[in-house]
């Protein structure tokens, strides 16, 4: 109960920036940007390789939210609202940058292969990267929303705008071509030490 009150709480000052917002108030732009970004980038890093592409889509968003605060009408939560335009830019983003890569290997093709910084701090980041990576948009980014941000499927189907049943219907997808993925990723990465092989580590195969 207290944390229901505490959440309308937030939402109801959130709403008042919003209100602010409309207003072009830039104090209180400042206040929301600063709650929000981090957790963009914690949604976004897992779909958006590029710092440079994953900074434009926050901005895209934050822009978006400094013209339209005035349509906010009180349908859904703040943040709701907040995720759906990043949901939104993010795809426009994703789309874009599968434009640039296909170009990019039109014109290396007959050339040096593409490299990729592939770099991470764990062996399942990896993995999970190159999962999320091989993903259809949409299922990528339903799948970090639930994943990475621990959203519900009723609350990403406000974001998406939605039927709950078409987020479930993507999450399961999504789980299954990643489950066949990341296994086949792993198994040719065996290593060999003091003649003992040693697998990828198993708990991304269990999705």
């Amino acid at each position: 109960m207290y944390r229901q009150a505490n959440t309308l709480q937030y939402d109801n000052d959130e709403r008042l920036l919003l209100h602010r917002i409309s207003c072009a108030d830039r104090d209180a732009f400042e206040r929301l940007f600063l709650d929000y970004h981090k957790r963009l980038v914690r949604f976004l890093c897992h779909v958006i390789r590029r710092d440079e592409e994953l900074e434009e889509v926050i901005n895209d968003t934050f822009l978006i939210v400094w013209q339209r605060a005035g349509d906010f009408r009180g349908a859904s939560r703040v943040s709701t609202w907040i995720f759906g335009i990043a949901y939104r830019c993010a795809l426009k983003a994703i789309r874009r940058s599968t434009i640039r890569s296909r170009a990019a290997a039109l014109v290396l093709q007959h050339g040096a292969p593409i490299v990729e910084d592939t770099a991470r701090k764990t062996e399942d980041r990896q993995l999970l990267d190159l999962g999320l990576s091989r993903l259809p948009p949409k299922q990528r980014l339903v799948f970090a929303l639930a994943y990475c941000m621990d959203y519900s499927c009723e609350e990403i189907a406000a974001i998406v705008e939605c039927p709950v049943n078409s987020v479930r219907s993507r999450m399961f997808h999504a789980r299954r071509k990643l489950r066949t993925i990341i296994t086949a990723a792993a198994v040719p990465q065996r290593v060999v030490v003091s003649g003992e092989h040693h697998a990828q580590p198993a708990s991304l195969v269990r999705l």
